[in-house]
């Protein structure tokens, strides 16, 4: 077992709902080399490097983590892979899975995955998302501001040889996707991955308005089941992610609904987000937060102090987000970006 996990654990991460922790979300970088409408302004002003926490920062606060029972570990961004360090990164936490850890996954853009395949498969990694919102080159480059489809759909090939299994995230955006969602669900579900269907989320100003762009995905679902037949997957229904899943019979794909302006997901929620500043959010939707770089830089007993954050952490998780689109023009419901908090 590796040394940072031998000692004996603290108590589950149990938030007063009841909620036990067990999934990590941890941001290693704000910078993307995408501009998604949705997501983050075409000028960003990206955080001074100094202020995001070290390699080393990160492994402590996995460790941390892993010590008090979560489970599952999912890199984020920014899109990680522009961070430099990621296969140091994936090497150190690759050696908690099978000790406290079972899973150790990455959401990513696809822009840098043909270089990094191989890498993620080597240090544990089975499964990846990969956010694609378009397969028409122009849209892509709409949509990200940059033209960089032919990269992501080669990344996806070299991820895909190297044996991970992926599924597709697809934000629904009004004006942009809607009208190629059908052609998008067959080309994942005829590569063996399932995709997911995101609802636009009111995070941080991006030069967009959000009511333009905002779909309700029940609106969505009932456009695909006139042209499919979509079964519940009630096996998935049960679990505690925000995803609600359905099969498509005539594909034999699984599509997936996250839906946080339609359908709160809350009751279930079983997962934390740490920034690559090392802020440590209890909600996506909320903006109540613990520092937990100033436990691991300015404290004695960085590992005591880093418990005690994570107790004072879980005590303030509420209870639900409070996303709202509900008129034109208004500011979003967070001024932090989601590539700040992390996807």
């Amino acid at each position: 077992m590796p040394d940072g996990l031998t000692q004996a654990r603290p108590a589950p991460l149990v938030d007063q709902f009841g909620r036990q922790v067990t999934y990590l979300r941890m941001s290693v970088t704000d910078r993307c080399d995408l501009r998604c409408t949705y997501c983050m302004a075409e000028k960003m002003q990206f955080l001074p490097k100094r202020e995001l926490l070290t390699i080393e920062e990160l492994d402590a606060v996995a460790q941390a983590f892993i010590r008090r029972g979560v489970q599952k570990i999912r890199i984020t961004g920014g899109e990680p892979l522009v961070r430099k360090g990621m296969p140091e990164l994936f090497a150190r936490l690759g050696k908690y899975l099978g000790h406290g850890l079972e899973e150790l996954t990455l959401t990513t853009n696809g822009t840098l995955l043909a270089q990094h395949a191989e890498m993620l498969a080597n240090n544990g990694v089975k499964r990846i998302n990969v956010s694609l919102d378009s397969l028409d080159p122009e849209t892509f480059a709409r949509v990200t501001r940059r033209g960089k489809l032919d990269q992501v759909l080669a990344g996806i090939d070299a991820a895909l040889e190297a044996g991970l299994k992926i599924k597709i995230n697809t934000v629904a955006l009004k004006h942009e996707n809607v009208s190629e969602l059908t052609r998008m669900i067959e080309w994942a579900h005829g590569k063996g991955m399932d995709l997911t269907l995101i609802e636009v989320m009111p995070l941080g100003e991006t030069g967009e308005d959000r009511i333009d762009q905002y779909i309700p995905l029940p609106m969505v679902r009932d456009q695909l089941a006139a042209h499919w037949t979509l079964t519940d997957e009630v096996s998935v229904l049960s679990n505690a992610g925000p995803s609600r899943y359905v099969r498509v019979e005539e594909t034999g794909g699984k599509l997936g609904f996250i839906t946080p302006l339609t359908n709160n997901f809350c009751a279930g929620c079983n997962r934390v987000r740490v920034t690559c500043t090392g802020r440590i959010y209890m909600c996506l939707g909320q903006d109540d937060h613990i520092d937990l770089r100033r436990a691991l830089r300015e404290d004695e007993d960085p590992e005591q102090a880093l418990n005690a954050c994570l107790d004072q952490a879980l005590f303030k998780k509420p209870e639900r987000h409070e996303f709202a689109i509900d008129r034109r023009g208004q500011d979003p419901s967070l001024p932090r970006h989601m590539s700040v908090t992390g996807g």
